[in-house]
């Protein structure tokens, strides 16, 4: 496809350099900038904070938290992974 409106990134930045993991991101936030929507899966909470509006946490196929705007600080993920916030 060559514009696609929606895209599924599954851990695209698991195991590059750093250089290229800040390009990937830089252009994750470009696209989401011009209008495409982005599921972007990462383990990496520090990622998360630098990537994504909002943030949907999910365990065993399960939604088990959603956090925007002020909810999405290290501690308020860290507390929804753990189990504390649906």
């Amino acid at each position: 496809m060559s514009n696609p409106q929606y895209l599924i990134l599954d851990e695209p930045t698991r195991g590059i350099d750093i250089g290229t993991k800040t390009e990937i991101q830089e252009l994750v936030l470009k696209l989401a900038k011009e209008g495409k929507s982005v599921t972007f899966i990462s383990s990496e909470i520090d990622e998360m904070l630098r990537t994504c509006t909002r943030l949907v946490v999910m365990r065993d196929y399960n939604q088990v938290g959603e956090l925007t705007g002020g909810d999405l600080t290290q501690g308020k993920i860290m507390t929804t992974i753990a189990g504390g916030s649906k």
